[in-house]
């Protein structure tokens, strides 16, 4: 594109030339290219992927903790299923018993409590199930 600049007496007249279309697209392809000062860029050749071989032990490792995730899942999908159906079959007359190794024992037949802590459970249940599923869709053999 050039512009070319005429004075006479004190007028000041200028013109510009348009570019060709031809132009326009070949200074285009430069600056999408990364080549707008013209020089053309070596193409360089590119390094095959190597893919690592993996033995055969290390596989059978992954797909056996692949296994047990989709264990740890489901083991979770039952506890949920059996805590929901306590959660809804419950006739208000519910215990609740904790019991740890030293036989020590706690006790509460307080509907509320038995509520907020079966809600929280639940809660944390659907939570970590949901770890386990992230875990198995980003899981790599």
């Amino acid at each position: 594109m050039e512009t070319k600049t005429k004075e006479t007496g004190t007028k000041k007249t200028v013109t510009r030339q348009k570019a060709s279309n031809k132009d326009v697209k070949d200074q285009l392809t430069k600056e999408a290219t990364g080549n707008a000062n013209g020089t053309e860029k070596t193409k360089e050749a590119k390094a095959p992927v190597v893919v690592p071989k993996i033995s055969i032990d290390s596989r059978i490792q992954k797909f056996e903790k692949l296994r047990g995730l989709a264990t740890n899942r489901e083991r979770l999908n039952q506890t949920l299923g059996e805590l929901t159906k306590f959660n809804y079959n419950q006739d208000g007359s519910s215990s609740f018993y904790i019991r740890d190794s030293h036989g020590l024992e706690f006790k509460t037949t307080n509907s509320n409590l038995i509520n907020l802590v079966t809600t929280q459970l639940q809660n944390t249940l659907e939570e970590r199930k949901s770890e386990f599923e992230q875990e198995i869709l980003a899981f790599e053999l």
